[in-house]
């Protein structure tokens, strides 16, 4: 995994274009064009996007266009030496995609609403509809995500439910009926999960080697682009095996999937919901300290494996105090 090896550089391409100032369309187009591809702004005029041959390409197409609408354009590929940091500019990706699916999570949970308000054929009819055309949009903002923003989690877990609430014969699932068996068929498998893990895949990791299977093979990998392998379980990741749904984090489902519902790791969920969706669904007093003792074991941590083994230590000491506080 190489998980001690140094951060790779990270390369820009530079899309650096000036408009005619006529047609007023034509500037809109290649800003849609722009967002289109994924590109943000680092300057008013210079759009960026990380190098690899698939935005090469984009830019090129791009900056034919404005060549031909009487505009001046230059692509070139650069490395980030002063003013923005690599890690700030990475921000402006995740927080235009964060946006873009915070726009799908408003429809999915309207659409959820109406069906729950009225859930006639046709109205589920209708919202099987709407669910296909946020798919298709839900597919077109991952081809554009560069670095995973977290929004797409939530995306997911919505649309995962309004799917099963719109379904022709709602009914419960197999796998949820057999709920207090599924502990024994999690056993001997090999996890998988993004790197960089935080409070929510901390969490999990600990659930799984406490709770679940204390010889768990935890493998942390790219978010984007990995194809998993025969018998993984994925958590906490995009089209995961185990991770958000509707409303709730990954570690909430895992605890369902695993039919373990002791009232101390239902306390701890309720806290790890907090600290990861940021919704204060819960209102959980201690999340705070533990947000604040999670981000200081990421911050002087960089391996995964470190991160998880120290976040162990905290969940282990908040499972016995609740466990304490019950009794």
């Amino acid at each position: 995994m190489n998980e001690g090896a140094e951060p790779r550089e990270q390369r820009w391409l530079l899309l650096i274009h000036q408009l005619p100032t006529k047609p007023a369309y034509f500037r809109v187009k290649i800003w849609r064009r722009l967002q289109g591809i994924g590109a943000v702004a680092v300057k008013s005029t210079v759009y960026a996007l990380p190098a690899n041959a698939e935005t090469q390409e984009d830019f090129e197409w791009l900056l034919k266009e404005i060549i031909a609408g009487g505009g001046e354009a230059i692509v070139c590929e650069a490395r980030l030496v002063d003013g923005l940091s690599d890690a700030q500019v990475e921000t402006l990706f995740n927080s235009a995609r964060d946006a873009d699916y915070a726009e799908i999570v408003e429809q999915a949970r309207s659409l959820i609403a109406d069906v729950e308000a009225n859930a006639s054929a046709q109205k589920r009819a209708e919202a099987r509809s709407q669910l296909g055309r946020l798919r298709k949009r839900l597919v077109e903002l991952d081809a554009i995500d560069f670095f995973g923003a977290t929004g797409r989690l939530a995306v997911e877990g919505l649309l995962g439910e309004l799917e099963r609430n719109v379904a022709e014969e709602p009914a419960v699932s197999e796998e949820a009926s057999k709920s207090g068996d599924l502990i024994s068929d999690l056993k001997g498998r090999t996890w998988v999960t993004r790197r960089d893990v935080h409070v929510d895949r901390i969490a999990c990791s600990w659930l799984i080697r406490r709770f679940i299977d204390p010889e768990a093979i935890i493998r942390f990998v790219p978010g984007k682009g990995y194809i998993p392998k025969p018998g993984e379980l994925r958590f906490d990741m995009f089209e995961g095996e185990i991770t958000h749904e509707g409303d709730s984090c990954s570690f909430e489902v895992l605890l369902k999937r695993a039919g373990l519902s002791d009232p101390a790791l239902q306390a701890i969920a309720e806290i790890v919901h907090d600290i990861d969706l940021k919704d204060s669904k819960f209102g959980r007093e201690e999340a705070t300290g533990i947000a604040s003792l999670i981000t200081g074991i990421a911050a002087n941590n960089r391996k995964d494996d470190e991160r998880t083994s120290q976040g162990a230590s905290v969940f282990d000491n908040l499972y016995q105090y609740f466990r304490q506080k019950r009794g």
